[in-house]
């Protein structure tokens, strides 16, 4: 009996030490999953915005910024713009949620903490930035002055011209803000574009044809992740369809960043912070 007794306590040993085992090794992943430097994925995309033989303009894409913490400190996000000027775009897009105002927040920062970082960003022809909808749950107006004060555009509903890009930017599409016959008619009236900047994926599946290439966040890809792919929950009106990386669709080319920092809970798990680095090119054919 006594054996048994000990035979027993040895197992039930050896299992909470393999459950420890287990339980820092999914912490750790999880620690270097959610602080570790952004990925940079490179892509080119064909579009009308420019002339077949024109000099290709590079955007890198970041969102969900979510200044924030424990996570992202102003601090951490000083150094994630040197590692985006590092790569020496021509155009910075930003697809909105540049705080979080979460329950679980460690630190709440002011406005101008939040966006102060963003003005070190030295892309060629500029940034622009389009409202999330943690942005407007915060103090939209008060990010928005900061952002002027900066000398940093903020699009929503509208358009801007870059270079030879114009871009419509919608504001956002998950508190029901977005506009996009409005927005096309600004593109419109700066000479035309193919290319839209949204903070959610979601407003690609109802975007015109002509419309050659969609920039957006939001979904974080999951945030927590399976290990074998895929994730829970999408943060999609569309379940998967816009999940996460680049979606080619007919034309059209949608791409969905992991973003930079988290949301509810201030972990990530199996994804990691991104920057999607972007080569637009031109095409041939002409814009529908």
């Amino acid at each position: 009996m006594k054996a048994d007794i000990n035979r027993a306590s040895r197992k039930a040993r050896w299992s909470l030490a393999v459950i420890a085992l287990l339980a820092s090794m999914l912490g750790a992943k999880a620690w270097s999953d959610t602080l570790g430097d952004p990925v940079v994925h490179r892509t080119s995309v064909a579009t009308a915005a420019l002339p077949a033989g024109a000099r290709p303009i590079t955007v890198a894409l970041i969102s969900d910024i979510h200044v924030a913490g424990p996570d992202m400190p102003p601090a951490r996000l000083e150094e994630i713009v040197a590692q985006i000027n590092a790569l020496d775009p021509d155009i910075v897009a930003i697809a909105g949620d540049l705080v979080s105002e979460r329950r679980t927040a460690t630190h709440i920062y002011t406005p101008e903490e939040i966006v102060a970082p963003l003005a070190a960003l030295t892309p060629r022809l500029g940034t622009v930035v389009v409202p999330g909808n943690h942005d407007h749950w915060y103090d939209m107006p008060a990010l928005a002055a900061q952002l002027e004060r900066y000398g940093i555009p903020l699009v929503a509903n509208s358009a801007i011209r870059l270079g030879p890009l114009v871009i419509g930017g919608l504001d956002d599409a998950y508190t029901r803000r977005e506009d996009i016959p409005e927005t096309l008619v600004a593109m419109d009236k700066l000479g035309g574009g193919a290319i839209l900047l949204s903070h959610s994926p979601d407003p690609a599946a109802d975007a015109p044809e002509g419309i050659d290439l969609v920039l957006a966040g939001h979904t974080h890809c999951g945030q927590i992740a399976y290990p074998w792919g895929g994730a829970p929950a999408h943060f999609s009106d569309y379940g998967d369809r816009y999940a996460c990386g680049r979606i080619d669709e007919g034309k059209r080319t949608v791409i969905v960043g992991a973003g930079l920092g988290t949301s509810l809970m201030p972990v990530r798990l199996f994804t990691k912070p991104e920057i999607w680095l972007v080569e637009v090119t031109g095409k041939s054919e002409p814009r529908d």
